[in-house]
């Protein structure tokens, strides 16, 4: 059994050596210590993160809208919660790869706004991710309505 001060555990909390003018995440100013006020920060900071998506980002407007419409559509179903829950949950993965794609394409034009291979593949990548995400909320929404509709059409 591993006791906290074990020689195993040791070797986790030394630092790896770095190379000369590198900057570890732990010696960053903008890294917070704990507590209370990381909680805080990482809220205010979740926040800012939405405004900006919503301020900068039309594909985000446009998701959130879409699930402005769909969310409630959902909840009104005739169907399980199970159901219920993976047509909301859907949306909200489908919200979360965005963000995380518009953060990227964030990055690639921070690093630099001259045309790239690599600039274009990590935002063709990111956008693949969100065409993805799209096809997982049609075959989930299609999936769910298909009993409720599908007898129409035979």
């Amino acid at each position: 059994m591993l006791r906290p001060d074990s020689a195993i555990l040791d070797g986790f909390a030394r630092r790896a050596p770095c190379p000369e003018g590198s900057i570890l995440a732990s010696d960053s100013p903008f890294k917070s210590r704990g507590g209370w006020a990381r909680i805080a920060a990482a809220g205010r900071n979740s926040l800012e993160g939405l405004r900006a998506a919503w301020r900068d980002e039309a594909a985000f407007r446009q998701e959130l809208a879409l699930c402005a419409v769909l969310v409630p559509i959902a909840l009104w179903l005739p169907v399980g919660a199970f159901e219920k829950l993976a047509l909301v949950a859907v949306l909200a993965v489908l919200l979360i790869v965005e963000l995380l794609n518009s953060a990227l394409e964030a990055v690639v034009d921070r690093v630099g706004l001259e045309r790239h291979a690599l600039s274009k593949q990590a935002k063709d990548l990111g956008s693949a991710a969100v065409l993805i995400a799209l096809l997982l909320v049609a075959a989930t929404w299609a999936t769910v309505l298909w009993p409720l509709v599908g007898p129409a059409f035979r």
